[in-house]
């Protein structure tokens, strides 16, 4: 990828989305792309932290593991999504792992560089600050909900956030999540067994709240769902 293939690329982010030409060039300046198989890492948990990453394609999985080893996955990001959001005016290592879930392309920018930038555009340092508040509100909420939420109510909202962030709107207003996610996975996204979530997609499907086609994906109404939260 170029530096005009990059400049088309980060243009198409929030983050540099109203920038002008002569300050999206340096952003452009300090950045390069790169290419990641699938399976491979991006970074390791604890290694320095040095680069910003904005994906043009493919998906990379962020998560941690505790000390026996269990994963807890974090995210599972897209096109169009940066990572890791506490790389901006954060020393140290990365505080999780990242796995390539489907062959990336990465638009990498490297920290020390990046925040020289900022500094020298005070209303990019604004909307980076409004990106990382968005992160800290969306993390805050999941914290809530495992605090306030049973088991069954943390899958259901599991299942309508993946709806959003990665499924399809089908004309009959229903939800196509495609069956890239696996049982085992959504566990790990909770904190919970991959039986507890086998026996609630189960019970989901018994009380015709959820349906899976022929490739194993999830078609659901979010409306629904989100009203069996409160009954």
């Amino acid at each position: 990828m170029n530096k005009e293939q990059i400049e088309k690329v980060l243009s198409d982010f929030n983050l540099f989305r109203d920038l002008d030409k002569q300050e999206i060039d340096k952003i452009v300046e300090i950045s390069i792309s790169r290419e990641w198989n699938k399976g491979s890492h991006v970074f390791l948990q604890d290694e320095p932290l040095e680069n910003v990453y904005f994906i043009y394609d493919g998906k990379v999985k962020i998560y941690k593991t505790d000390v026996n080893g269990k994963e807890q996955i974090v995210s599972i990001l897209k096109k169009g999504d940066m990572f890791p959001h506490v790389g901006f005016f954060r020393k140290g290592g990365y505080p999780a792992f990242s796995e390539v879930l489907e062959n990336a392309t990465l638009v990498v920018v490297p920290i020390t560089q990046f925040e020289r930038v900022l500094i020298d555009n005070p209303e990019l340092c604004i909307k980076v600050f409004k990106v990382l508040g968005e992160k800290i509100v969306d993390l805050q909420e999941r914290l809530e909900s495992q605090i306030l939420n049973n088991t069954y109510q943390q899958i259901i909202k599991l299942l309508l956030r993946l709806g959003k962030e990665h499924g399809q709107q089908l004309d009959d207003g229903r939800t196509l999540l495609k069956g890239e996610f696996t049982n085992r996975d959504l566990a790990n996204m909770i904190g919970t067994t991959r039986e507890t979530v086998s026996r609630t997609l189960t019970k989901l499907k018994k009380d015709k709240l959820i349906e899976t086609d022929s490739d194993s994906a999830l078609l659901f109404d979010a409306e629904l769902l989100d009203e069996e939260l409160f009954s």
